[in-house]
């Protein structure tokens, strides 16, 4: 099998520490990481060679927070408010699904992202109805070829919350599937039902992913440090009703922040604060979050946060930029996830987790800033070729290694089966 793999004559991106185009450039990967980085870099014998002019070359983009089973249900709610979805996918829909189906969502939900150049996942997953739905998601994550951390929220009865995470556990001890405790947390659960989780996180040495600051009367913070939760390390989604002091706390106790732009204006949940919570210090990436009522693809997000950072009122967001978006979308997204030092950038000894992009588009041509036209102008046609861990897992716009009949019957199997009873 080839270990070399040459990525020649692109417009290289890199990320690290800030977002920069290196100009005409070439990738060397090795065994699976970016070896080097360079200028008419030389042929390697035996390498696999890819021809990347006309392209442009960056990391793949990272989704820190999505609810990846959802894929079935795409579009099922649209136009509601935060209380309908929940009505609607939490208290309607998410009960009819098999194991089956969580399988079907979440492999084509990973594809889909893949397809996207979506690298990295973040599988926000609260579909854990019995343990089989929970072996589904996690073997349809494997299979899609994804990176991916699995974010198990346990669903079943109370007393099952320790047992069924360590049986989890000790099924992702490495690789390219991890893990997280999606903690449904104080503001969800109660108190009592946090405190299991919290504690169980850290005896297990597993982040902590949860919903904290997505309401004005958000007193999460203040619980976990009365309770001395903090040092372990916890994602904070949808963080939208911070102060500027507590955003420093969080970024103080080692923290991050993870929002879902579209999803949050959608569903009236709140404004993004990305602004905020980055001059506070505190690492905050992306998620679509929910296909239920969102868009899936990391374009639209970046152009999403870019928008609403810059028309904040009185020209306070004017500072913002495409770079911040992509940083966003990249680097900073695999820090929220504790990865930086594995993917995110294209530092030498990182996986190699890339994305090219075409630019023989209209919508793409003649663009006089990579970075910008990346943000504001690409879309999902221009994902010409997707690389995980070095291997090529979309080439010349189309995805490999999969019969996408096959995955498009089964979601569609799904849908009739879950939102037509």
């Amino acid at each position: 099998m080839t270990t070399t793999v040459l990525i020649k004559n692109g417009v290289v991106i890199d990320t690290e520490p800030e977002p920069v185009v290196l100009g005409h450039a070439d990738v060397r990967i090795e065994g699976g990481a970016i070896a080097e980085v360079g200028l008419g870099l030389p042929d390697v014998p035996g390498a696999e060679v890819i021809d990347a002019t006309g392209r442009i070359v960056l990391p793949g983009f990272v989704d820190t927070h999505r609810h990846t089973w959802q894929a079935a249900i795409r579009a099922a709610a649209p136009d509601v408010d935060f209380p309908g979805y929940l009505r609607r996918v939490v208290g309607e829909l998410a009960p009819r699904h098999r194991a089956e189906d969580v399988y079907a969502g979440n492999l084509g939900g990973a594809l889909e992202c893949l397809d996207a150049g979506i690298t990295t996942l973040l599988d926000w997953s609260h579909i854990q109805l019995t343990p089989g739905h929970t072996d589904a998601a996690i073997q349809a994550l494997r299979e899609s070829g994804i990176r991916a951390v699995f974010g198990y929220c346990h669903g079943g009865e109370p007393g099952g919350l320790e047992s069924e995470t360590r049986r989890v556990r000790g099924l992702l001890p490495d690789g390219l599937v991890t893990m997280a405790l999606a903690a449904l947390g104080p503001e969800i659960a109660g108190e009592e039902r946090a405190l299991a989780e919290w504690r169980l996180a850290r005896e297990l040495d597993l982040p902590v992913t949860c919903h904290l600051g997505h309401n004005p009367e958000s007193a999460g913070l203040a619980f976990l440090e009365a309770n001395g939760l903090l040092d372990t390390p916890t994602t904070f989604v949808h963080a939208l009703h911070y102060t500027d002091g507590e955003f420093k706390r969080i970024a103080g106790s080692g923290g991050s922040v993870s929002l879902a732009p579209v999803d949050e204006m959608n569903l009236g949940i709140g404004y993004p604060a990305a602004g905020r919570a980055r001059a506070a210090g505190v690492p905050t990436g992306l998620g679509a979050d929910t296909v239920v009522c969102s868009p899936g693809d990391m374009f639209s997000l970046m152009r999403t946060i870019h928008l609403l950072e810059r028309g904040r009122p009185d020209g306070a967001g004017l500072g913002f930029t495409t770079r911040d978006a992509l940083r966003m979308a990249t680097i900073e997204g695999a820090q929220v996830l504790g990865m930086d030092e594995v993917i995110g950038s294209l530092r030498p000894g990182k996986q190699a987790d890339l994305v090219l992009l075409r630019t023989d588009r209209l919508g793409m041509a003649a663009a006089h800033d990579p970075i910008g036209a990346v943000v504001l102008n690409a879309d999902t046609s221009c994902v010409d070729t997707v690389l995980v861990a070095g291997r090529v897992v979309k080439r010349d716009g189309q995805l490999l290694h999969h019969d996408l009949s096959a995955v498009l019957a089964s979601l569609q199997e799904s849908a009739d089966a879950v939102v037509r009873p």
